[in-house]
């Protein structure tokens, strides 16, 4: 049975939000940019938390909120697959697990492979972490794109010592192959290296693509491997701050068992109480629903790309609601959205910033009405006559 699609918040309701998504540009700007959703919040989330006002229910985050054991039934209700609520731990968010993580498994100097274009702050978190980015950037099917295993090999091979997946990847919205992530966990082990995968768009994969977590991928990933994860994507809690590093094998949960106290005590009570009724049974409908209203978007994106702004070349994702589009046959220069701002009113991710492969490129997120991405697309195509 397919779930109705969600509707989104009217517009003039959700510019009363405080967020980032709100509160960056004025009111006569279209923010298609950070990745929030426009959506209401799913009802179990929304009472907890009111439940929790309420009581005043705002001190410190417990030793055991319900967070893993939530995650672990999460994981194999959706996935399939089987996570040991003892090799799960909170944190703040995931980029902060991803510091945390690669701090305690490499020396300073050592070189992280990440597969740009790719999100931004990877690049800043491993520098926080003390450690050096070696970009071996996706390969570019024609209709697709998928990691550069052999790339992947030469770099570590060549002394990089981790690899930083983004599973699913942002920007592109690729759901990377099971085969390709058993490869770079065989090619990790036989040089001694870890593989951190950032998998918070995974509960945002669409029905029939399929996604396979890293640790899932082989025996070889599990020994090798961290997930970090959070609710915070889908359902949209970025504020509460709660994500959970993953484990399956011994050496790799011996790191996460040795991080500071201090790494779990950032765990936000609300984003723990939020993660909790997220990841629960009740929450599947409003999940569905989520993800059927971005099928919709991302179709529609498409059909307005072709009528409006043929020259543009969009390949629609497999999952998440960012649209990665590139902007090249137009002739707007490296960095397209800085004219797209100030001239038709509508903010989006400015291309570059996901490395050089970025170039002419914008990243649009759909999560809004069809209405208010219909009114964006026809904003940046009036560029093209003017």
């Amino acid at each position: 049975m397919t779930s109705a699609p969600l509707q989104a918040l009217p517009i003039d309701q959700l510019r009363q939000r405080s967020s980032t998504k709100w509160r960056t540009y004025p009111d006569d700007v279209l923010p298609l940019f950070v990745a929030e959703s426009d959506f209401p919040l799913a009802p179990a989330i929304t009472e907890r938390l009111m439940r929790a006002v309420e009581r005043g229910d705002t001190g410190y985050t417990p030793p055991d909120p319900g967070v893993r054991s939530a995650f672990s039934a999460f994981a194999a209700r959706r996935f399939g697959w089987t996570v040991d609520p003892t090799q799960v731990r909170t944190t703040g968010d995931v980029m902060m697990g991803v510091v945390e993580i690669l701090r305690a498994a490499l020396q300073p100097g050592d070189r992280v492979v990440i597969a740009p274009p790719v999100y931004p702050p990877f690049v800043d978190c491993i520098e926080e972490s003390g450690a050096v980015v070696e970009p071996v950037p996706l390969r570019d099917t024609g209709d697709g794109w998928e990691l550069d295993t052999a790339g992947i090999e030469r770099a570590l091979a060549g002394g990089a010592r981790a690899v930083l997946l983004s599973n699913p990847h942002n920007p592109t919205g690729t759901v990377h192959a099971r085969e390709a992530l058993a490869r770079v966990a065989e090619i990790a082990a036989a040089h001694g290296a870890i593989v951190v995968s950032d998998e918070i768009h995974a509960p945002l994969v669409q029905p029939g693509v399929g996604f396979t977590p890293f640790l899932a991928a082989s025996a070889q990933a599990a020994e090798v491997g961290f997930t970090v994860t959070s609710a915070s994507k889908a359902y949209n809690l970025a504020g509460l701050k709660c994500a959970v590093m993953v484990t399956a094998g011994e050496r790799p949960a011996a790191v996460v068992r040795g991080l500071p106290a201090e790494v779990e005590w950032r765990t936000g009570l609300f984003g723990a109480l939020a993660a909790v009724a997220a990841w629960a049974p009740e929450s599947d409908a409003w999940l569905d629903g989520l993800l059927a209203a971005l099928d919709q978007n991302r179709r529609l994106l498409a059909r307005l790309l072709t009528e409006l702004l043929p020259e543009a070349e969009y390949r629609i994702p497999d999952a998440g609601y960012l649209a990665w589009v590139d902007l090249r046959p137009l002739g707007w220069g490296d960095d397209p959205a800085g004219r797209i701002l100030r001239e038709a009113k509508v903010a989006l991710n400015r291309g570059p910033t996901f490395g050089a492969e970025g170039a002419g490129h914008v990243r649009i997120n759909i999560a809004c009405s069809p209405e208010v991405l219909t009114e964006a697309v026809t904003r940046i195509a009036a560029l093209r006559s003017s």
